[in-house]
């Protein structure tokens, strides 16, 4: 795009106005700085433009006009077809989304099955555990009592 203007008033004499896929992007290669992710150019080479200028009486004229474009016309915005590439991007990344939601809540119910389980197999064991120490105490208390009937019975 380009535009001349009036040295006087500042008024726009001329005006040049280019397809967004002119020219082709220049290479950056061996420039000072951090390397950066190479990226596909929006650049086609497109010769599409016009010309326009103000005549003196006020009057704008086309001066110039390439009409014809080198690839296919579409709307787009940041290289993204608006309708199509955005919404399908978009529509991809929802149902990935609702994907991931749904494997969360199947982890999280097993998980809470398996805290369940722990808890039920702790309670269990906890009790068996009582069972045998109270074995073991009335064992213990018979073992005392049978060695006191033993010193007794040998005078000790």
């Amino acid at each position: 795009m380009w535009r001349r203007r009036s040295g006087i008033d500042g008024r726009t004499l001329a005006r040049r106005l280019g397809c967004n896929k002119q020219g082709f992007s220049p290479n950056h290669k061996g420039t000072l700085g951090q390397e950066k992710k190479p990226r596909p150019s929006a650049r086609e080479g497109c010769k599409a433009t016009i010309l326009v200028k103000m005549e003196k009486t006020g009057k704008w004229v086309v001066t110039r006009f390439e009409k014809e474009h080198n690839h296919p016309l579409m709307i787009t915005a940041n290289g993204f077809n608006t309708t199509g590439d955005k919404d399908k991007k978009i529509e991809e990344l929802t149902m990935e989304l609702a994907h991931q939601e749904q494997l969360c809540s199947a982890y999280r119910e097993k998980l809470f099955a398996f805290i369940n389980n722990v808890e039920k197999q702790t309670e269990e064991l906890s009790s068996k555990i009582e069972v045998i120490v109270d074995n073991i105490r009335k064992l213990e208390a018979e073992r005392q009592r049978f060695t006191h009937r033993s010193a007794g019975s040998l005078g000790l």
